[in-house]
């Protein structure tokens, strides 16, 4: 491979990198467990950014079913953050030769 073309392909792989960094920081998703009882927000770096909880969840004062539903929300924003990333990376992959077909291990 001729020198000019790895610097070509180096070059290329860093804008990729960059527009992936921006897609991760674009992304914002939504969760919810109980029938909307309690909502989590989340972002592509995976940090939770709102946390909503209906006030009927405090009324019942089951602390074990509050902890059950916050972790269920955190889960399934967890799963559709992925679920995003690896969406956008076969995309952005499917626009490189020789890129396509790679398999990155927990990105698929």
């Amino acid at each position: 491979m001729e020198v000019n073309a790895l610097q070509q392909m180096l070059s290329r792989l860093r804008q990729v990198q960059e527009d992936l960094q921006q897609q991760v920081n674009a992304v914002a998703v939504e969760a919810s467990a109980g029938g909307g009882m309690v909502t989590v927000k989340m972002n592509g770096q995976k940090q939770i950014v709102e946390v909503k909880i209906e006030p009927d969840v405090f009324a019942g004062k089951d602390q074990e079913m509050l902890q059950d539903l916050i972790r269920a929300a955190v889960n399934e924003a967890t799963r559709r953050v992925d679920d995003e990333l690896a969406s956008q990376l076969k995309n952005v992959a499917g626009t490189m030769p020789g890129i396509g077909g790679l398999k990155i291990p927990g990105l698929f």
